[in-house]
């Protein structure tokens, strides 16, 4: 079985990787005009939080700090969503491809977490937890592969 601090360390690498999410999700929520991909984000911002939360009262119960912030990659991550979106005047194309960018972090984060010898109340949080990451990436690749071929149909 993995060491009481090595979960621990995953557990926190997934509450990261999990804020990274909620805030990317509200930042492109931020960056659309649509009204129903807009209140789409936001759901789903508010879905990662409680996911957050549960992770957080995870490390607590086993004696860990729960990590207190996001990653600096989800940070950097934020910021070029930011950029981008200016650069393209609210382009929804650009804001899902981005979105799926951090999903595809947040997919990659949870499978290695899975794939670890942890303790069984622990692997049943993470397994579910994996299985809302790819429910979100699934959804936003969803939606980014119809607003291409709306751009495509439109140029």
């Amino acid at each position: 079985m993995t060491d009481r601090d090595d979960f621990i360390a995953t557990l926190n690498d997934l509450i990261e990787v999990s804020r990274d999410g909620e805030e990317g999700f509200r930042v492109s929520a931020e960056n659309v005009d649509h009204p129903q991909l807009k209140a789409f984000f936001m759901r789903r911002s508010q879905e990662v939080a409680a996911s957050v939360q549960e992770l957080q009262g995870l490390v607590r119960s086993q004696g860990g700090e729960p990590a207190a912030s996001t990653s600096l990659g989800g940070a950097l991550h934020r910021h070029w969503i930011d950029l981008k979106t200016a650069l393209t005047s609210n382009n929804t194309l650009s804001v899902l491809n981005e979105t799926e960018r951090g999903e595809d972090v947040a997919l990659k984060a949870y499978q290695e977490a899975a794939e670890m010898d942890l303790p069984t109340h622990i692997r049943t949080v993470v397994v579910r937890q994996l299985e809302g990451a790819k429910r979100n990436h699934d959804e936003v690749k969803k939606l980014r592969d119809a607003a291409q071929a709306e751009a495509d149909a439109h140029s």
